[in-house]
């Protein structure tokens, strides 16, 4: 059998699930299994394991299935080209921490499938796919209470997985990250002054831990995103206007080269962008009861 060790003990854990009429456990173990990229038959003496395609590839995000790592925190990356750095950010969070990692790849996976095992999963879809219905996606299907959805140009130096459940776990924030601001009002909202750690009107999406359920509530991202920057701003001002609170706090993590805003072509970067950020004027400025305190 060429299945690796791991989905070998898989399998025979179903196999004992079973004998013991234990269903639900066998079902997960399936899930498991399949999302190590593997289909296991029942047969009369036992299992086989069938190695099934590295990734799933659909027409859009919102098709995916529910997916269940397992881990009481995911961190999901979209990824849209540039794969070979985004996986030295996934293997980097998996030395630092035992969250399970979910990949979106917009487009052609690359060699992101070396990244896929019991904690990794991968799938594709077709380019062209927004960002805030991929964001929304993500929230939606990763079984998790705890979401962080990372750009994959940051990087884990370290543990940044504990500091932050241990915040969210408090109840007071239902949303924690690495870098964001406080919205200046005497610039008619305009632009975000990083005042550093504490509570913030918004964070950037290199790095937001997310109280699932909570954020799921707000209604998440705005399905007009078509791309990410302002849309983690609009999106931040949605969690506060339902009265969520945002703590920015410093992480053991660092930025790498940012693909998605300087690999992007300039006229869309900019164009989506004002969309974005046009979106938030409306809907958002003045409004200051939402805000945070000033400081």
């Amino acid at each position: 059998m060429s299945a690796p060790d791991f989905v070998i003990e898989l399998a025979n854990a179903r196999m004992a699930a079973r004998a013991d009429k234990n269903w639900a456990l066998a079902d997960t173990l399936r899930t498991t299994i399949a999302n190590s990229g593997y289909e296991v038959v029942d047969v009369v003496d036992g299992f086989e394991l069938i190695e099934k395609a590295a990734f799933i590839t659909l027409a859009f995000a919102r098709d995916i299935r529910p997916i269940d790592l397992e881990k009481e925190t995911t961190v999901a990356l979209i990824v849209e080209g540039f794969t070979d750095d985004a996986l030295e950010s996934v293997e980097a969070i998996k030395a630092n921490s035992d969250c399970g990692v979910v990949i979106l790849s917009i487009g052609d996976p690359g060699a992101l499938v070396q990244a896929m095992d019991s904690r990794t999963y991968l799938f594709a879809v077709a380019p062209g796919a927004g960002w805030g219905d991929c964001a929304n996606t993500l929230l939606a299907k990763i079984k998790s209470t705890y979401v962080v959805i990372m750009d994959p140009s940051t990087r884990f130096i370290g543990d940044a997985i504990t500091p932050v459940v241990a915040e969210l776990e408090k109840g007071e924030y239902v949303a924690v990250g690495w870098r964001g601001g406080l919205i200046n009002v005497d610039d008619e909202w305009r632009s975000v002054d990083d005042k550093g750690d504490g509570e913030v009107d918004v964070l950037f999406s290199y790095f937001m831990a997310l109280n699932r359920e909570a954020v799921l509530e707000t209604g998440g991202f705005n399905l007009r995103a078509l791309y990410y920057r302002n849309a983690d701003i609009e999106f931040s001002l949605k969690v506060r206007q339902a009265g969520g609170r945002i703590l920015q706090m410093e992480l053991p993590l660092e930025q790498g080269r940012h693909h998605g805003y300087h690999d992007a072509d300039p006229d869309y970067r900019e164009a989506q962008s004002k969309k974005n950020y046009d979106r938030i004027l409306e809907r958002f400025r003045g409004k200051s009861a939402i805000l945070s305190p000033r400081r």
